[in-house]
């Protein structure tokens, strides 16, 4: 059988849909599995031993170049040429599966009360019903198994391998890593400014636990915030520019990662890395909590259905809490 997975975005949502990957593999050994990505997170999933094929298109671009949409449409029809018994849309929005109804004949999606763009569901042959309000990582596992008659339960995500791959990183990286302290990655930014934690109390968390924090940055105003925090505390170090592959590397060297509720946060989940997530306007369901997986979240109510962008609570939560949360999980 060959099927093809579309989900296109973001990077917290691809990593929280491959979990599923190492399952359908171990059912069925001789599916063909391959998955359409937006090109500027399609590092996350390389080298995955579970995806033999990654298809990128660059629908992002269109925003700002719509004469693009003819190249976007000649590589996904040319993507279809692979006569795919299946395609599954992960992501449930009107772009994600008019790109599976292109690539494909046969198309499997939530249907459309378990999704947001409720028209997406008229392009589905197959449809799979799961609350929108649901645990995220379970709604992921459901619309990739359930198609193929596969169950996959919470019993086996809790004891899932490790399913983020890199190599040939960035070797500058380890001249960050310590041997005598223990390495503490820090995650600042996010999308909205209402899901960062306050860079002065992180630096308040990294005097706290006296160990080697090194910050991870996406772009220039993050940078230039991890560089405050560096000019506070000696503790703090910012890391150089990384791609996907060498932050996948440095998340899996790393001892503990504390950071907001976004996509290289949600890595260290996949490596099996202890972490501490921090939720303010974004509900907790989003992730799984495990014995070395930990959520610290503000005490707004969130409305998963309407998320509050205003919700600043998360300035709020204690960073004493996230410090007890932090030598727990360190002493381990």
């Amino acid at each position: 059988m060959k099927i093809a997975i579309v989900k296109l975005s973001a990077l917290g949502d691809i990593v929280h849909a491959m979990v599923a990957l190492q399952f359908i593999k171990a059912h069925s050994p001789a599916i063909q599995v391959d998955w359409v990505v937006e090109e500027r997170f399609a590092d996350v999933l390389k080298n995955n031993p579970d995806i033999d094929n990654i298809l990128t298109v660059n629908l992002k671009a269109l925003k700002s170049n719509k004469a693009g949409i003819f190249a976007q449409l000649k590589k996904m029809r040319g993507y279809a040429n692979n006569n795919y018994d299946l395609v599954i849309d992960a992501q449930g929005l009107i772009k994600s599966a008019l790109t599976a109804k292109i690539i494909g004949k046969r198309i499997a999606g939530f249907d459309a009360d378990s999704i947001r763009e409720k028209a997406a569901s008229w392009f589905y042959d197959v449809k799979v019903a799961c609350a929108y309000d649901a645990n995220t990582i379970d709604r992921n596992a459901l619309i990739l198994s359930s198609p193929l008659g596969i169950d996959i339960s919470t019993e086996q995500i809790l004891g899932k391998k490790p399913f983020l791959f890199f190599n040939n990183e960035n070797p500058q990286l380890y001249d960050f890593l310590l041997k005598d302290r223990l390495n503490i990655v820090l995650v600042i930014g996010s999308t909205w400014d209402s899901r960062n934690y306050p860079a002065a109390k992180f630096v308040k968390i990294a005097e706290a636990l006296q160990q080697n924090c090194l910050v991870v940055w996406g772009n220039e105003q993050e940078k230039n915030t991890a560089a405050w925090m560096a000019a506070q505390s000696e503790l703090i170090k910012v890391m150089p520019k990384l791609d996907l592959n060498s932050l996948k590397a440095l998340i899996a060297k790393a001892d503990l990662l504390i950071g907001n509720d976004t996509g290289p946060t949600h890595m260290a989940w996949g490596l099996n890395r202890p972490s501490i997530t921090l939720f303010g306007p974004t509900p907790v369901s989003r992730v799984y909590q495990t014995d070395i997986n930990k959520v610290v979240k503000s005490a707004s109510i969130v409305n998963p259905y309407k998320l509050n962008k205003q919700d600043y609570s998360i300035k709020d939560i204690d960073e004493q809490t996230i410090i007890g949360q932090a030598k727990l999980l360190l002493s381990l």
